[in-house]
C-alpha cells in the first residue's frame, strides 16, 4: 500500500553495482530500509544526493508490515540546507548527530514525535549563527524523546564527580532550548559531553566509541 510520509536519511549502503539500501527514519513508520535502484549509475548519479545522511525528504513509499526492505515510489528534498553542509562547525556537529542517531534510535513507538524533534533540530542547526553548544542540547532533547531524559544533574552525573561550576552549567542546559544563550568554555564543553555520552551508554545498548568525537572536539575548541 502506498503512503505519503516525511523522512530523515540515517545512512545508506551500496548494493550491487548501481543500487543502494537506504535507512530512513520516517514520520509514520519509524526506521525503515528501502532499496533504491540505479542511483549510482552514471546517468542517475545526481539522485544519490537525495540519500546523503540527514537529508529531509518528502516520500511516497510502499509499506508492508514486517517487510525487511521496501521500495520508494517518489522522493524529493523538502528542506535544502543552506549552511549545514559547508560550515565546518555545523558539519562536525551534524556528523556527530548522525552517528548518534544510527546508534541510539531503533524501533520506536511514538515515531511522529521523534521525527519532529530530529527534523526541527536539524533545521534549527542550519539557521544558527553560534552552534557550539548545539550537540549538548540535542543529546538532552533526544534522551527525553527516547524515554530516559534527565530532570536532575545527578542523573546525568551518575555518581561521577563534577565541580560546582560545571554542574551549574549542566543545570542551565537541562532548562535550556536551542536559542538560550549559555556561556560554556571549551573545557566545560568537553566535560559535559563526556558526562552526557556516559549517561547515554547507561541507557543505550552497544553505544560504542563515537568515531566522530575527535573531529567534533577539535573543531569546537
Amino acid at each position: 500500500m502506498l503512503h505519503k510520509t516525511k523522512g530523515i536519511v540515517f545512512r545508506f549502503t551500496k548494493y550491487g553495482e548501481t543500487s543502494i539500501i537506504v535507512n530512513i527514519f520516517t514520520e509514520l513508520f519509524g526506521l525503515q530500509s528501502y532499496m533504491v535502484n540505479g542511483v549510482r549509475s552514471s546517468s542517475k548519479r545526481s539522485k544519490i544526493a537525495l540519500f546523503q545522511p540527514l537529508t529531509l525528504l518528502d516520500l511516497v513509499v510502499y509499506h508492508k508490515e514486517n517487510a525487511n526492505i521496501l521500495r520508494i515510489k517518489e522522493v524529493k528534498c523538502y528542506f535544502p540546507y543552506q549552511t549545514l553542509t559547508h560550515e565546518i562547525r555545523k558539519s562536525a556537529i551534524a556528523m556527530f548527530i548522525n552517528e548518534l542517531l544510527n546508534k541510539a534510535v531503533k524501533e520506536q513507538s511514538h515515531t511522529t514525535e521523534i521525527y519532529d524533534f530530529i527534523a526541527n533540530s536539524l533545521m534549527e542547526l542550519d539557521s544558527q549563527e553560534k552552534p557550539e553548544n548545539f550537540h549538548l542540547l540535542f543529546l538532552l532533547g533526544l534522551s527525553k524523546h527516547l524515554g530516559f531524559g534527565p530532570n536532575l544533574t545527578e542523573e546525568v552525573m551518575g555518581g561521577h564527580w563534577m565541580n560546582k561550576e560545571d554542574e551549574e552549567v549542566l543545570k542551565l542546559l537541562l532548562l535550556a532550548d536551542y536559542t538560550t544563550p549559555i556561556s560554556i568554555t571549551y573545557n566545560q564543553r568537553h566535560i559535559l559531553l563526556t558526562s552526557l555520552l556516559r549517561f547515554y551508554a547507561n541507557h543505550v545498548d552497544n553505544l560504542s566509541e563515537m568515531k566522530s568525537l575527535p573531529v567534533l572536539k577539535e573543531i569546537l575548541q
